[in-house]
């Protein structure tokens, strides 16, 4: 129960914070509701107009019974809004046992003496009185009654379906509506806890609170998602729990016999748990049991997303849009400076006996959900291994362009550190879909990596060696990607590899004393890509080079596959020793320093390269982005004049 003890914390922690009752959990007895329509009376119970609510208004906070916020096959009402088939006594073909259910409750809140209410008052006068809802609606033209989506698509809804929300205008009262006022919210709070006290000789026992309280019959739903039905406490019905045989008491008796949970604490705990995924949980909203993983501070402390990638983890005020070249051009000590900086800040607020916690959670059918994932840390483990993790698998990464949120404008991605598990996912097992032939994942295939992946940020683990593998093949079949594509799997895919053999003290900046064969030849196949490049773009002519077409055979048979590229090149040689002699001087004298470095370890095989190759290639192309050929050496660019820029120079 210890998940569960942590959300009852962390509750406590949220009601010390300043804020209104919207960027709250919901109240106890209470749960958010999308109504469709908007009733307006008097404080007398005289109705005065009815509208439509559109989507981005829909959601309302509503009181609940116990009963009410877990019914499916039940007619158990809600005590104040509800559906037509509930509160409309003109509706045709109605049931009417629900509206006197409904009635019933009204009743009991509206006459009680201690937790009367003016608002609940006003609503019973007006059913019990009036109660003309149905006709009301139908001459307002809103029935029969269509929602409209987000994206402006509209679906009909039955008549008996629309549900009704109150607004209760009072001369001197500027709070009208019902999920506003929070004396009316706690009213009934108070009723229902005083209508549903257990007996002072016969109080049942909360085995996480030890302390005798109202026990919960029914558990929350909803707490991924708006339609989500899965729970992580349930019992089957009043006939016997789950485990048949073991119990003899039932959902009726709220399972005494069974691990017995308060409802006022199981309420704050679900209620804590479905505001913490909805402000910062991951998870896939499309997915029809989907995964979900959110970290938080019991303190409600802000906390690093451990499913971010470097980028989004270092924040807008972090964030900065340089050139490739500025970035790698400093082995990374640009982002580290800033990385430390941005953790400084969480080390700064977060102490280290901070209570952290990792869960995830997944539900195999609609009613059962499960807890695959969790962890308890102090707020030094946590960023720790926060920290490891973006520094072990720190690469250059380019993004390629998107839009950013705030100004709508395009900005490019380029950064220096670690993906995102769902960027993994998506170099690792990507697939083309749609109309424009984007690479997407399927969403299950999406979290399960995420779930995998997990130790390995949280608890230190290595990397699953499969992921590693598979990235490092979607990125050597070059021939088979986008040009951004390519660019955003090589980095990934080099990230994992460095991380997984981070022994090895792989850097991001060109290792000219490297000698290990696959790097060698990582190296080879970036000069012949650029030699090539550099001829075509002389040529003004836009098509892939020879070595980015055998990229994937290069990577299975190196040896054979580099005496194909290699007799390719020269014509390409010649067109450039027509222009720029001395930068083709350059290139080969670069192609025999490697060649005999090959020679002399003796790595001339055919067996397949490793991921490391892709390190030496991206290397070395990135060497080429941050020198220039002048007087018959490479020099730096930083160490040259400007004028190099000026020139024309091709290799600029």
């Amino acid at each position: 129960m210890s998940w569960i003890q942590k959300l009852y914390e962390t509750s406590a922690e949220i009601d010390k914070l300043q804020s209104n009752n919207a960027e709250r959990p919901w109240p106890v007895s209470h749960m958010e509701k999308k109504a469709h329509v908007e009733v307006t009376i008097g404080i007398d119970g005289k109705f005065r107009r009815v509208r439509s609510l559109g989507f981005d208004e829909s959601v309302t906070i509503i009181p609940v019974t116990e009963s009410s916020a877990n019914r499916t096959n039940t007619d158990a009402p809600h005590p104040l809004c509800e559906e037509l088939s509930y509160c409309a006594v003109d509706l045709p073909n109605r049931k009417e046992k629900r509206f006197q259910m409904m009635i019933g409750l009204l009743d009991c809140w509206a006459d009680s003496e201690a937790f009367s209410h003016p608002k609940v008052r006003a609503v019973r006068d007006y059913l019990k009185n009036d109660g003309q809802l149905y006709k009301a609606l139908s001459e307002s033209g809103l029935l029969p009654f269509k929602t409209v989506s987000s994206k402006g698509k509209k679906t009909p809804v039955e008549d008996r379906k629309v549900f009704v929300r109150w607004r209760i205008e009072e001369p001197g009262n500027t709070c009208s509506g019902t999920w506003e006022d929070a004396s009316l919210i706690e009213s009934w709070i108070d009723c229902d806890a005083s209508q549903n006290a257990p007996a002072q000789e016969s109080q049942p026992f909360c085995m996480f609170s030890a302390r005798p309280v109202r026990i919960a019959k029914g558990h929350h739903r909803f707490l991924r998602t708006s339609d989500d039905g899965a729970k992580l406490i349930s019992s089957n019905d009043s006939e016997g729990f789950t485990f048949r045989g073991r119990f003899t008491d039932g959902k009726d008796d709220a399972g005494k016999q069974g691990c017995t949970v308060g409802y006022a604490e199981s309420q704050k705990a679900h209620n804590t748990l479905r505001w913490l995924i909805r402000r910062q949980g991951y998870h896939k909203v499309d997915d029809e049991f989907a995964r979900c993983f959110v970290a938080w501070a019991v303190s409600c402390k802000p906390i690093p997303d451990p499913c971010a990638n470097s980028w989004d983890f270092l924040g807008p005020e972090f964030q900065t849009n340089d050139s490739p070249s500025s970035q790698s051009g400093d082995v990374g000590q640009s982002f580290a400076l800033r990385f430390n900086k941005k953790l400084a800040g969480y080390k700064a607020s977060i102490t280290d006996t901070e209570d952290i916690v990792v869960m995830g959670l997944d539900s195999a059918t609609p009613g059962r959900m499960a807890i695959t994932f969790y962890r308890e840390l102090t707020g030094s483990e946590f960023l720790e291994r926060i920290e490891k993790w973006h520094s072990d698998f720190a690469w250059l990464q380019n993004y390629g362009k998107r839009k950013d949120k705030d100004t709508n404008k395009e900005i490019r991605i380029i950064f220096e550190g670690a993906p995102a598990p769902k960027d993994i996912a998506w170099c690792a097992y990507g697939k083309r879909v749609g109309e424009k032939g984007e690479l997407k994942v399927d969403t299950k295939l999406l979290n399960a990596t995420v779930e995998r992946l997990l130790p390995s940020i949280i608890d230190g683990r290595p990397v699953p060696r499969d992921l590693v593998e598979q990235c490092v093949r979607r990125a050597s079949n070059r021939a088979g990607l986008e040009p951004w594509e390519f660019e955003k799997c090589l980095g990934i895919a080099c990230a994992l590899y460095k991380g997984f053999y981070n022994e090895r003290r792989y850097s991001m900046a060109l290792e000219e004393d490297r000698s290990s064969r696959d790097y060698l030849y990582g190296r080879l196949l970036a000069v012949a890509d650029q030699i090539e490049s550099l001829a075509l773009q002389l040529a003004d002519e836009n098509r892939g080079t020879t070595a980015t077409r055998l990229m994937q055979r290069f990577s299975d048979r190196p040896f054979s596959t580099w005496k194909n590229i290699e007799g390719a090149l020269k014509p390409y040689k010649d067109r450039i020793r027509a222009r720029y002699r001395g930068l083709l001087d350059g290139y080969e004298e670069l192609l025999d320093v490697i060649h005999s470095r090959i020679l002399a370890a003796n790595y001339i095989t055919d067996t397949r390269l490793t991921g490391e190759y892709l390190l030496g290639y991206h290397c070395q192309r990135q060497w080429f982005r941050d020198h220039k050929r002048e007087k018959g050496k490479w020099i730096s660019k930083s160490e040259g004049d400007d004028e190099g820029a000026q020139s024309g120079n091709p290799n600029e």
